[in-house]
């Protein structure tokens, strides 16, 4: 019966299992690269199961085959030229990248700079064609024509011209500015100290920091006052000669020694 059920635990398998002091020895190999006393490289290390030929080569399905050759060693001198290729490679980009956004940063204040030039051009040269309007406008007040209807309706150009930048100059009294003012009339006087506006013909507008259109005035420059005392004509009578006529002197003779040369005789 022993022997029965000996050949059927040999039959089963039982037979193979190893004793209680036969258990699997568990063997810990270090296999790291860099030593963590020294901090050098180790060279690599051939497992002896693998020299033989032994268990080792039946490793899993993803463990690299025997063909493939581990990748080359580097040293800590070329790790580090190859860090500081890549640090010079990242600091040229980032050069780049901040040049390219300083670049779009001003090419969009360039863009909006002349959209706003544009738009301006294009309000002052609407506001020019009306400032003939605004003449009519001003010579109408000024003959007290402008009123009623009219007057409201002029006024409120004019509010709507002030509003969009529109600016009139050239009052009686401004020191006067050849960039701005167009003298077509001359005088001079002392009570002024300096060239001064002292007529207004045609008004002067301003566009923004644009001069549409110059002032026409008249200008009064300096005159010194005259100093010293003015020269008196004498009121004193002239003699009058006998026998002749006041302020008059008869003519005498040209020489002293033809006193006597009037009867001919020498």
């Amino acid at each position: 019966m022993s022997t029965a059920n000996g050949d059927r635990g040999d039959e089963a398998g039982y037979g193979d299992r190893p004793a209680a002091g036969d258990e699997p020895r568990v063997v810990v190999r270090d296999r790291r690269r860099i030593d963590p006393q020294t901090g050098e490289i180790r060279p690599p290390v051939v497992d002896e199961e693998s020299a033989t030929g032994g268990p080792a080569d039946q490793g899993p399905a993803n463990a690299p085959s025997p063909t493939e050759q581990p990748a080359a060693q580097s040293t800590p001198a070329e790790s580090d030229a190859e860090s500081g290729n890549l640090r010079a490679q990242l600091d040229e980009r980032t050069n780049d990248l901040l040049r390219l956004t300083a670049e779009y940063a001003n090419y969009r204040k360039r863009v909006e700079r002349d959209r706003e030039a544009v738009q301006a051009n294009a309000k002052a040269a609407v506001v020019t064609e009306l400032l003939s309007v605004l003449d009519d406008v001003e010579r109408a007040a000024a003959h007290g024509d402008l009123t009623g209807a009219f007057k409201a309706v002029a006024e409120k150009l004019v509010a709507t011209l002030q509003r969009s930048g529109l600016t009139p100059f050239g009052e009686s009294g401004e020191v006067f500015d050849p960039s701005v003012h167009e003298a077509v009339q001359h005088d001079t006087s002392p009570d002024v100290s300096g060239p001064t506006v002292t007529a207004v013909l045609r008004r002067g507008y301003r566009f923004g920091d644009r001069v549409v259109r110059a002032a026409l005035v008249g200008v009064t420059d300096h005159e010194p006052a005259l100093h010293g005392t003015p020269p008196v004509e004498s009121t004193e009578p002239t003699a009058t000669p006998p026998g002749g006529q006041p302020g008059f002197t008869e003519p005498g003779p040209a020489n002293g020694n033809l006193g006597s040369g009037h009867d001919g005789t020498h």
